[in-house]
């Protein structure tokens, strides 16, 4: 039964065009009302707007229905229940303000922590009542999103034989494939020290020492699309060095799970808490667990020359391999999927999980009101720091005070991080004190810094 009916006339503030919705029930849930009566929810951050070509549209969760749009100018409705944000996208001096007692705000950000370090500092993440974040604390966790499923671990691997015979050619034990280079992991820093005590090749931008092959392999697509050709050529090497570009816990990305996908065993730093992903103890070797450069060069180098031992790494692979029932569990658990048509993706998913907050928020505000009070109101669901939470950054080898001033990554990365507590401290204020205009950001940045500087 489809209609044309959009949101009803008063619903579209005054001078704004009409926007008008088709109008229909999915299957999944009986929720009888017209589009007129249903919550909105905005995509602030429009350019995520899962419902492409069109701006508006109406969903049909499990538990009830909402008019989704990414036009702005329903900002301010009373049936905008909710605004959603897009982390690496999200400016504390472009917030929209004043931020109305009705409306939640929920953040949707799957990337990395270095994308926007407001986040990772309390008075940043708790401007939002709902998250989506790679941490398994938030209220729609993304941890697992580069792992499309256990398959894509029992994948074979390389047969040693051939690794070997690659290495008698005079390649080396260990691949490094970066071009994103001055991260605030400051990766580089430690495999430059690493590179004094093991041959290891590496092929992008960041320490670059040897070339790929063929011009077909050296275009950055073909390295990002896991072209087969590429794949085939990466799979040969024994181990992979994994290196997050920001450190927290439970952000894994690509660099982890396309290596055990191969079957290359990854030399890993990143995520704190990446064992209890695994697939069994023994599949990757954590940087961290070494007391310098040298030693894990040292147990590469063992490893490399004794394939019995290299082998244990790659158990996972055999029948029965995968023993980490909680990894088990939550790929089991999750509802939506990578790479998979029969579920939904994570976006729609998350889209979804925010409508039937809402519902339940506005049937609970109807009874508090009915009730005259008896019934209390829904209190407001109010994000952790542990939702994203990340560490200050470190440097990939040393202490910080043996950087030196001039250094790129310190001048850079220290400040973001420490600035970024700032902003949100500022975005905190102006909301609590009902601002409107965003141009005061920067008198409120200036007032947290004077007062910094009063304390020290």
């Amino acid at each position: 039964p489809c209609g044309t009916e959009g949101w009803a006339q008063d619903a579209v503030p005054p001078g704004a065009a009409f926007v008008a919705a088709a109008s229909y029930r999915g299957p999944g849930n009986n929720d009888t009302r017209s589009n007129k009566a249903l919550p909105i929810l905005l995509w602030w951050s429009g350019s995520l707007f899962p419902h492409f070509p069109g701006d508006t549209e109406r969903i049909d969760c499990p538990r009830g229905s909402c008019l989704v749009t990414r036009s702005r100018r329903v900002a301010r409705h009373r049936r905008t229940k909710a605004l959603i944000f897009y982390g690496t996208d999200f400016r504390a001096y472009e917030a929209p303000l004043p931020r109305l007692p009705h409306q939640t705000w929920a953040l949707f950000h799957e990337e990395s922590p270095m994308n926007n370090y407001v986040l990772s500092h309390s008075p940043g993440i708790r401007l939002f009542n709902y998250t989506a974040t790679f941490r398994r604390e938030s209220d729609y966790p993304l941890t697992l999103q580069w792992l499309p499923g256990t398959g894509y671990l029992r994948a074979p691997a390389v047969p040693l034989a051939e690794k070997d015979a690659w290495r008698r050619q005079g390649y080396g034990p260990v691949l490094y494939m970066q071009s994103h280079c001055d991260v605030p992991s400051d990766r580089d820093r430690y495999v430059q020290e690493l590179m004094k005590y093991i041959q290891v090749d590496s092929y992008g931008k960041c320490l670059h020492n040897r070339e790929l092959p063929s011009e077909r392999l050296r275009d950055t697509s073909t390295a990002t699309t896991e072209d087969s050709e590429f794949m085939t050529f990466i799979a040969r090497y024994k181990f992979h060095l994994a290196l997050e570009n920001a450190i927290c816990d439970d952000y894994m990305t690509e660099k982890l799970w396309r290596p055990m996908h191969l079957g290359a065993v990854p030399v890993y730093r990143g995520s704190p808490a990446v064992r209890d992903w695994m697939p069994n103890n023994l599949s990757i070797i954590l940087i961290d667990d070494f007391d310098s450069p040298r030693e894990l060069a040292k147990y590469l180098d063992f490893l490399d020359k004794n394939g019995e031992e290299y082998l244990k790494y790659l158990e996972y692979k055999n029948v029965g391999g995968i023993k980490n029932q909680f990894l088990l569990e939550s790929l089991e658990k999750r509802e939506w999927g990578v790479n998979d048509m029969t579920l939904p993706n994570y976006l729609n998913g998350f889209e979804c999980f925010i409508c039937d907050k809402e519902n339940t928020r506005v049937r609970e505000e109807q009874e508090h009101k009915k009730s005259r009070g008896k019934i209390p109101a829904p209190r407001p669901h109010i994000a952790q720091f542990k939702h994203m939470g990340c560490p200050m950054p470190t440097p990939g080898f040393g202490s910080v005070k043996d950087v030196s001033e001039g250094d790129s990554w310190k001048e850079m990365w220290l400040q973001d991080y420490w600035q970024s507590l700032d902003q949100g401290e500022a975005l905190t204020a102006m909301i609590h004190r009902n601002e409107s205009h965003q141009g005061r950001f920067w008198d409120y940045m200036h007032e947290i810094f004077l007062k910094r500087t009063r304390q020290h």
